[in-house]
């Protein structure tokens, strides 16, 4: 009985394992984004909840990188693809640094009326691509994607269903910086259509932790 007592003091002088840290992004107002103040670029507009971007040159910055210093990660977001431009990029996560800019993004391409994803991440000793022009979904559609890192291995999806996936070696944490969201961070490849919510989470997880669409 002693050594069961003994046993249960010993777990209870455990630290509690951490919990994960979440940002969630809803893009419901132009003006404070994740309580962040946005410097907007064109005209786009909140519609229904989301908002909607005309792919020529409406964009919103945020003055933050918010998975800087994740060792591992989920980038989430609700997004409808609405054609446009072949090449397209509508969340782009960029450090401050000039000597090692490290970047995380989502970018589609749109090939006729559909179109497939394109994730990315880059840093010092790093740089992986996960793409698959066969894997074709509708535009002018909601999707939920997803983008993770569990310290080895990077994974996208679709709507919880695995598209993707590569071991990465030598990640290491990325700094401190901004974010452009419906344009790539310096001005080009803008997207046409709209989003609605992105989530970051300083762990990988599991599919079925993963936002809800709807």
């Amino acid at each position: 009985m002693r050594k069961w007592w003994l046993a249960l003091l010993v777990l209870a002088a455990l630290p509690a394992p951490s919990q994960a840290k979440q940002q969630v992004w809803k893009f419901d107002r132009l003006d404070r984004i994740g309580g962040l103040a946005t410097q907007v670029i064109g005209e786009p507009r909140v519609e229904g909840g989301a908002t909607v971007f005309d792919g020529r040159d409406d964009a919103i910055y945020l003055p933050r990188h918010p998975l800087a210093g994740a060792g591992a990660f989920t980038v989430e977001a609700v997004f409808r693809p609405d054609g446009g431009a072949f090449e397209q990029r509508w969340l782009h996560l960029a450090s401050d640094d000039p000597v090692n800019q490290t970047r995380m993004l989502f970018e589609i391409r749109v090939v006729g009326n559909s179109w497939y994803l394109d994730s990315f991440i880059k840093g010092q000793g790093y740089s992986q691509v996960l793409i698959d022009p066969s894997k074709l979904h509708p535009v002018g559609r909601w999707y939920h994607v997803a983008q993770t890192f569990d310290g080895t291995t990077y994974r996208s999806y679709v709507d919880g269903v695995l598209e993707g996936e590569a071991n990465v070696a030598g990640f290491t944490p990325q700094g401190a910086g901004n974010t452009s969201v419906g344009v790539r961070y310096n001005r080009v490849n803008f997207f046409h259509g709209a989003v609605r919510v992105a989530r970051f989470t300083d762990r990988a997880l599991p599919p079925d932790r993963f936002l809800r669409k709807e």
